[in-house]
């Protein structure tokens, strides 16, 4: 990978971000970002990567836009105002804004005028810089769907003329469940990747961390605490979770010596913090679930009636079908795989999960433990279908390739 490339996959999303508080428009800052980009392309491997390529870009990026609008005659005004601003506007390249522009950029798009999945959709496009395609993965949906749910929302921020900042502390309340969900789902990109080579994203873990961490400092809400707690425990693992030549390992076949334990440390500190507080937030609960298993010195110490009762809990807090499933493997890990393959094939029925590759690959995967290889191959292929990362493909190849004919 070129400087470029690792420079874009690390800093795309937050250089975008400023330059939408600097353009005060979406579909402009996104063509100035390519601009910049593009120079950067031509320049840098003339005269080398600068000191603060995030600096070096958000300005590049700037100057294009306002040549692009200049050019445009009837754009004077705009290209005029925008200019008028760089005192109060930008900052020396050593300095950090106190709530920096890639959270004040998830509150405006959150902001109780948007629809709640434009919300999520557009925050996902523009912070994280996923596809429509990622996007739709994430809500289970069609890209379509999403790629208008996006230009609608951008239309109604023109619209409605919402101001680019951090709200308010007696408003942040109203906007806090949205912000900690979409901060969720990019770390969930990361995490595990939808698409492309790499079955993880770290730049996308470590944004979405990065962000948790400032919202914690903005707000030690619960919530907020609970989800930072999540992520530190799951991002302990990451290191483990693909082998020497990316391909997926197992949580039971993990080397657990390779697990971060100093954030497993954090991340339980701060479960016992969001517990003291109640009713336990949904994020805490899944924490907790997370700190289970990172307590276990080996897969097979690990507590499955603890975690199981914990999903339990989780349910009657968010009884989403995607938790359900999660429930319904910890079952099967604690009472065997017919128990757990009924709850599957129960949600498959109810169609909600029909185009989720992990329950497929769930279903698959119990049928294969209980010697139905016929089933487990259709699951398996099923899954594939729905599967558009690379790693992850060859693993469920592998599956089939080692099932009883």
């Amino acid at each position: 990978m070129s400087d470029i490339e690792a420079i874009w996959r690390a800093e795309s999303g937050r250089v975008l971000a400023t330059l939408i508080r600097l353009l005060r428009d979406f579909d402009r800052a996104e063509e100035a970002l390519h601009d910049a980009f593009l120079a950067a392309s031509e320049q840098w491997p003339k005269t080398g990567v600068p000191g603060n390529p995030r600096a070096w870009l958000v300005s590049a990026g700037r100057f294009k836009a306002i040549d692009r609008i200049r050019r445009r005659a009837k754009f004077a005004d705009i290209a005029t105002e925008i200019a008028a601003t760089e005192e109060e506007a930008w900052m020396p390249e050593d300095a950090e804004p106190i709530a920096d522009d890639a959270l004040r950029l998830i509150f405006t798009c959150c902001h109780p005028e948007i629809p709640a999945d434009g919300r999520i959709a557009l925050t996902l496009r523009e912070v994280a810089g996923l596809t429509t395609e990622e996007i739709a993965a994430a809500f289970l949906s069609r890209t379509p769907a999403i790629a208008q749910r996006i230009v609608r929302v951008k239309a109604l921020i023109r619209e409605l003329a919402l101001p680019y900042e951090v709200p308010e502390p007696e408003q942040l309340a109203g906007r806090l469940d949205a912000v900690l969900h979409v901060i969720y789902l990019i770390f969930n990109e990361g995490y595990s990747a939808s698409h492309g080579e790499a079955a993880i994203r770290t730049e996308l873990c470590a944004e979405a961390i990065r962000l948790c961490r400032q919202l914690v400092e903005l707000r030690p809400e619960p919530d907020a605490l609970g989800l930072l707690a999540l992520l530190l425990l799951q991002d302990a693992r990451r290191g483990a979770r693909v082998g020497p030549e990316g391909d997926i390992v197992l949580l039971a076949d993990q080397d657990r010596q390779r697990w971060d334990r100093a954030q497993i440390r954090e991340g339980t500190a701060l479960v016992r913090r969001a517990f003291a507080h109640q009713p336990v937030a949904a994020y805490t609960i899944e924490a907790a679930i997370a700190a289970v298993h990172c307590a276990a010195a080996t897969a097979e110490e690990t507590d499955w009636a603890e975690i199981a009762a914990l999903y339990d809990v989780l349910v009657r807090a968010d009884g989403s079908p995607v938790v359900q499933l999660n429930r319904a493997v910890a079952v099967a890990m604690r009472n065997g795989p017919e128990a757990g393959l009924r709850l599957i094939e129960d949600l498959l029925e109810r169609g909600e999960l029909g185009r989720f590759r992990y329950a497929h690959a769930a279903k698959a995967d119990l049928l294969r433990r209980l010697g139905r290889s016929h089933e487990a191959r259709a699951a398996y292929e099923r899954a594939l279908q729905f599967t558009e990362q690379a790693a992850e493909r060859r693993f469920i190849d592998g599956r089939i390739s080692g099932l009883a004919d």
